[in-house]
């Protein structure tokens, strides 16, 4: 890839008809990671590039540990299951999210309890989830929405003063922080996802950090079909085969040591739509960054507003017409089949989900690209 002349900017210049939503970019040493894999043959859930890339990630996080596993909805899992989570148990989860977090909550047979989201991050609200605790409230999970940091600390306070843990899912958050400190390490345990469309990707893949010695014992047993670290084939639990492969961590290495610069191209894609989408105030509002957070913006997701004349979907579909692909933010966890409830109890993340809109955002876009999209973006919104 050539670099763009903008020094300002320092955008990637790649040359393509149509602006996709996302797209890896491998700048690093990924292939001689991948390609000493192949020569040594070791390319299954066994290798140095898994060791490495857990310590690695650790050192990232600046967690006591860190545990690879094959996407980040196992991550999930392994998290909930190292914290007991059973039949009868309810977690407490935000209403507007990836359905993988309400999914895992299920695949224990426990109960996922929604709570309404912030209007200006669209995070779990702090202030509401207490009054959603019952007396088979296990825990909390909170999303790092679109990689924008949750307020941790009155999450943190009610869960110590209630007698529950907090998951951190921070898939869409590499490198984020929360009043300095990266996500990930704030809670009981932080899972990530490196799915192709993520800041930094492995192609399938995830993440588990925790501070504690017998969350991270636990999950490694039930990652690897509960077979004992000291006696193999000896299983000491029903466990799973939730291992990352040599390769994939092979991928992530290789990713990993470049994070500043897929960190710092974000914020240049960002500084960029904000330049382009000025002056368009009344009818989109842009993402807020609260003064506790870093936000590393897996996503430039924005909200149209509901006192204008334009509507989302069409937006949507005149993007696509328009060679620019697009993203609606994610459908609030009642309007799932699997989870329908009465909107009524959720009014903020009701509004958001049929308002929200991902706009390209990816490390491959070059200043031209976030140009042609403010244009139509702004062409299609007020007619410039």
């Amino acid at each position: 890839m050539k670099r763009s002349s903008n020094a300002a900017l320092n955008l990637v210049d790649v040359s393509s008809d149509r602006v996709s939503v996302a797209q890896p970019v491998f700048n690093g040493r990924e292939k001689e990671y991948v390609d000493h894999c192949l020569d040594t043959g070791w390319i299954s859930s066994a290798g140095e590039y898994i060791e490495k890339f857990e310590k690695q990630f650790a050192v990232h996080v600046q967690a006591n540990h860190a545990i690879a596993c094959f996407n980040g909805t196992v991550a999930l899992h392994l998290a909930l299951l190292a914290k007991g989570v059973t039949a009868g148990d309810e977690v407490i989860v935000p209403s507007l999210t990836y359905i993988a977090t309400a999914n895992v909550v299920r695949y224990c047979g426990a109960t996922p309890v929604f709570v309404d989201c912030e209007a200006d991050t669209w995070n779990i609200d702090p202030r509401m989830i207490e009054e959603r605790i019952s007396d088979r409230t296990k825990g909390i999970i909170v999303v790092h929405l679109y990689g924008a940091p949750v307020d941790m600390d009155p999450v943190m306070e009610l869960a110590k003063r209630r007698g529950l843990f907090v998951i951190e899912d921070a898939a869409q958050a590499h490198g984020s922080k929360y009043r300095g400190k990266p996500v990930g390490a704030l809670g009981d345990a932080g899972t990530f996802s490196f799915f192709g469309n993520k800041i930094i990707t492995t192609g399938e893949g995830g993440m588990i950090t925790t501070n504690r010695t017998e969350i991270d014992q636990s999950m490694r047993l039930f990652r690897n079909q509960g077979m004992s670290p000291k006696k193999r084939y000896w299983f000491e639990m029903i466990g799973y085969n939730y291992r990352m492969t040599n390769l994939q961590a092979a991928i992530g290495c290789g990713q990993l040591e470049g994070i500043d610069w897929h960190l710092n191209r974000r914020q240049e894609v960002v500084k960029a739509y904000r330049e382009g989408l000025k002056g368009l105030d009344e009818i989109i509002t842009l993402p807020v960054e609260k003064p506790y957070a870093t936000h590393c913006y897996w996503m430039f997701t924005v909200l149209i507003s509901d006192k204008s004349r334009v509507n989302r979907d069409a937006l949507i579909l005149k993007l696509d017409q328009d060679g620019i692909e697009t993203r609606p933010i994610f459908y609030p966890m009642f309007m799932m089949p699997p989870y329908a409830e009465n909107a009524d109890r959720y009014p903020v993340a009701a509004s958001v989900g049929i308002r929200g809109i991902s706009l390209p955002t990816h490390g491959a876009l070059s200043s031209s690209d976030i140009s042609r999209v403010c244009e139509r973006v702004r062409y299609h919104c007020k007619g410039e």
